[in-house]
C-alpha cells in the first residue's frame, strides 16, 4: 500500500503538461541506492519519492529562514527606536524636503 504525504498527493494530481521543468542530479551510487531504498520503504517511485522530499525541505527552509531572529539587545534596540524615535538630522531633513518637491511637481 503507498502511502503520500501533502506534497505527495498534490505531485501525484499532476498532469504531464504541468510536469514540464526539470531539476537534474548526479549522485553517488551510495546516495542513490539509499534514495531508492527509502522510496520502497514507503512504496512511492523514486521520481515522487524524490519530488515530494525535495518539496517539503525548500518548505522547511524558506519557513526556518524567512522571519528574523532578533537578540534580547537587538529586540530591545528595535523597540526602543520605535517608541522614542531620534529626531531627524539635516540630511534625512533635507531629503524630505526634496521627495516633497518631487511628489508635487
Amino acid at each position: 500500500m503507498r502511502r503520500r504525504s501533502a506534497a505527495g498527493y498534490a505531485f501525484a494530481r499532476m498532469n504531464r503538461q504541468d510536469r514540464g521543468a526539470r531539476i537534474v542530479l548526479r549522485v553517488d551510487s551510495e546516495t542513490k541506492a539509499l534514495v531508492e531504498r527509502a522510496a520502497r520503504a514507503v512504496g512511492r517511485r523514486l521520481t515522487d519519492f524524490c519530488v515530494t522530499a525535495l518539496t517539503e525541505a525548500a518548505r522547511d527552509a524558506i519557513e526556518r529562514n524567512g522571519a528574523i531572529v532578533l537578540s534580547a539587545n537587538d529586540r530591545a534596540a528595535f523597540f526602543d527606536a520605535l517608541v522614542r524615535p531620534p529626531n531627524p538630522n539635516a540630511r534625512l531633513r533635507r531629503a524630505l524636503r526634496e521627495e516633497r518637491v518631487r511628489i508635487a511637481t
